[in-house]
């Protein structure tokens, strides 16, 4: 078991469950939790769901209450870390506080990407992934509004449906060719785009805003590349994140698109391990490195973590999955889909209840499910166990997926 202060910079799904899961397995050591929002540690997927549709508090977000740090001897630090100084193992906090580590964890996280466009900088340009994010989005909802959204992937459609279904007349420009290109089939795109048309969300694509137009200071609009103006009274930007890797690199360790990290979630110090969206790690299962955006990966890398220091060292292993609510429909995708070379469609698209099979050389890696639970439930147990079935299996209506798992 390791020895010494564990010290985990950031609060959110990966840190968070970091110090659950060491109190969990018997560590009895010091837990500093830097946590530089003024909140309780909370889950964000809600943020762009629920939470966003309804009337709840803050509270329903928290993991735990308050109580839950000071029974399980967690110290809970509202404070921002400014520097690592890893030949004396501490953390600089902005308040002036040290902290002393024998093994430190970033799991910093990632933040949205900004617009870099003129009036980007408005007070109606709105982006969506903290919770103070998501409560003045609450405020800007109203029936009649006009919202542009920039970025068809899951955060700016889910931020569309509910935007929609609470009266709002709703633009989505995307660059791309379809929405969600990056994540998903063109089967499971068409599906989504086709729901969203229905609903009245008008959705532009193979363009890009060029400017945000204001009067006084005030939106009321945006120019598009192909010439167009398109008025609104509010701008929504989801055009991803950027992990945050500058507290890592500035103590002299190993960054690219996330802090460089092996199998085993380790950096090259061995004083020192990152997990969670600003992770690039060494991925035995899919070979290579991969940075992922999950709270599945962050929870789960958060685990493989807490186990070494508690003396269970085992390489990351876990198989991704990932979920987006999108007004009356549930996206969920088992394994990684990228690179595929063949799509299995099972179930009927008509009735909105259908899956995408996907397959890269004969052998299945992921699937991507519209309102059909069981089959992701079926992909998550089978891809975990690096198992898989033949397209032709996958095509078959009659075919058991349960059988398959036996």
């Amino acid at each position: 078991m390791m020895q010494g202060p564990v010290v985990i910079i950031g609060a959110g799904h990966a840190g968070f469950q970091l110090a659950a899961s060491l109190r969990q397995n018997g560590f009895s050591e010091r837990i500093a939790l830097v946590n530089d929002e003024g909140h309780l540690p909370y889950q964000r997927p809600p943020l762009s769901k629920a939470y966003l549709k309804g009337t709840g508090g803050p509270d329903s977000l928290m993991f735990r209450p308050e109580k839950f740090y000071h029974d399980q001897n967690i110290d809970l630090f509202s404070d921002r870390a400014v520097s690592i100084e890893r030949t004396a193992r501490k953390v600089l906090l902005a308040s002036g506080v040290s902290l002393d580590y024998g093994h430190l964890v970033l799991a910093t996280g990632a933040r949205n990407r900004l617009l870099d466009i003129p009036n980007a900088h408005l007070a109606g340009v709105r982006y969506l992934r903290t919770l103070d994010e998501s409560q003045a989005l609450r405020a800007c909802i109203a029936p009649g509004r006009r919202v542009v959204v920039i970025g068809a992937g899951f955060i700016g459609l889910e931020f569309a449906a509910t935007a929609r279904a609470k009266g709002m007349e709703v633009d989505v420009i995307e660059l791309g060719p379809r929405v969600m290109a990056r994540a998903v089939t063109a089967e499971i795109s068409e599906f989504f785009q086709a729901r969203h048309s229905a609903a009245g969300i008008r959705i532009h694509l193979g363009v890009q805003v060029t400017a945000i137009e204001s009067d006084g200071g005030k939106v009321t609009g945006v120019s598009l590349s192909d010439g167009r103006h398109i008025a609104a009274d509010l701008i929504v930007v989801g055009v991803g994140v950027l992990p945050n890797v500058e507290l890592a690199a500035e103590a002299g360790l190993a960054v690219a698109s996330g802090v460089i990290v092996d199998e085993h979630l380790l950096t090259a110090d061995p004083h020192v391990s990152a997990i969670g969206d600003c992770a690039l790690f060494a991925s035995p299962r899919f070979g290579g490195s991969l940075r992922l955006e999950s709270v599945q990966n962050a929870a789960d890398q958060a685990r493989c973590v807490a186990a070494r220091l508690t003396g269970d060292a085992k390489p990351y292993d876990g198989l991704p999955w990932f979920w987006s609510d999108q007004g009356p429909d549930k996206l969920q995708i088992a394994g990684l889909t990228t690179g595929y070379d063949r799509v299995v469609v099972r179930g009927d698209r008509a009735q909105a209840a259908f899956s995408a099979f996907c397959y890269r050389s004969g052998q299945l890696v992921g699937i991507e499910s519209v309102n059909r639970a069981g089959d992701h439930m079926f992909g998550r147990r089978l891809l975990a166990a690096h198992g898989s079935i033949t397209p032709e299996q996958a095509a078959d209506a009659g075919f058991d997926l349960k059988a398959a798992l036996t």
